[in-house]
């Protein structure tokens, strides 16, 4: 027998089995990945669909007609005109705490990533990670019978001496049941997401990058200013958008909190200004029937567009910030 007609070794059929059953498995974990972000988009859209089909009679309606089945509904109103301020409050609640929030987010990651002992930074990360944990519910509670009393009289010091400015105008509320009080509580509700995704992102900053600013006399602050903040620009926009996400969202803690009203009132002291669509949901959903559950469906869907419309643009400055990454 020659050594072309030699049969294969056993080795070379074990390699060609396990290639094989490699390209098997290869191709099952492809159509398993597909089906998932499928799936996921088949839920979204059977979410987006339902919202729709239930709303539909809500948003056909004329305003008398919502009025006379919807509670506090305004006679001669549409639809919009009466979510427009629950929108309005939705948004000025997410943007308040998205304002206190993201500073001290990005302090605290900072912080926790480039300037405390591994030891101090590992339980301070633990920490961070234990307020995401926390029910809404504990943070309402927290809220309305310990932070509200407590930021009553610096409210009431706002009020006298900064008036003149739009936010603090107006009749300050005694009680601290106020928009103001809600963006604080919402502020350290999405201070973990913030700072968990940012923490991880200025970890993540090449070595070398902040060796060379090292090396040519940068001091911790300016390596941080040059290096470390451009190259996690896009990671600390998307953690942003994922607590803003949270706050637009939020539900337990504004109900328990806030006095509901309904106004474009950009004063945050005041009580019974402001009601966010998810609180209104929760709170009118037990007694409402008929077309008064197709108004808070309809009112779902709006919240809905919303979140999805913040999440995309975020995703287009993401994308349209990669480019100017410290990484490239």
């Amino acid at each position: 027998m020659s050594i072309t007609d030699s049969p294969p070794r056993a080795g070379t059929r074990t390699a060609r089995r396990r290639r094989s059953s490699d390209r098997g498995f290869n191709r099952g974990f492809r159509w398993i990945a597909v089906g998932a972000g499928v799936l996921i988009l088949v839920v979204l859209a059977a979410v987006a669909l339902f919202l729709l089909w239930q709303a539909w009679p809500a948003l056909t309606a004329g305003g008398d007609e919502l009025a006379a089945e919807v509670p506090r509904f305004p006679a001669d109103t549409s639809f919009l005109g009466y979510v427009g301020p629950l929108v309005f409050g939705t948004l000025l609640a997410a943007v308040l705490a998205l304002c206190l929030a993201v500073p001290v987010a990005i302090g605290i990651a900072l912080f926790i990533s480039h300037y405390s002992p591994r030891r101090l930074s590992q339980v301070l990360g633990y920490l961070v990670d234990l307020l995401a944990a926390i029910p809404s519910v504990v943070y309402g509670l927290w809220g309305f019978l310990v932070l509200a009393p407590v930021l009553t009289p610096f409210w009431l010091w706002l009020n006298e001496n900064l008036s003149w400015i739009p936010l603090y105008g107006g009749q300050a509320s005694t009680t601290g049941r106020a928009m103001a009080t809600v963006g604080v509580v919402l502020a350290v509700m999405i201070l973990p997401i913030i700072t968990a995704v940012s923490r991880e992102v200025f970890l993540q900053t090449p070595k070398l990058h902040e060796e060379a600013a090292l090396a040519l006399g940068a001091t911790r602050w300016e390596v941080v200013r040059t290096a470390v903040l451009p190259f996690g620009r896009s990671g600390v926009i998307s953690a942003a958008m994922l607590g803003l996400g949270r706050a637009l969202g939020e539900t337990m803690a504004v109900l328990m909190i806030i006095s509901p009203g309904f106004s474009y009132s950009l004063d945050i002291l005041a009580a019974g200004q402001h009601q966010t669509i998810a609180a209104y949901i929760a709170a009118d959903f037990p007694e409402s029937t008929g077309l008064g559950i197709n108004t808070l469906i309809a009112a779902g869907l709006v919240l809905f567009v919303i979140t999805l419309a913040v999440n995309m643009t975020a995703r287009w400055i993401v994308a349209r910030r990669k480019e100017f990454s410290g990484a490239n």
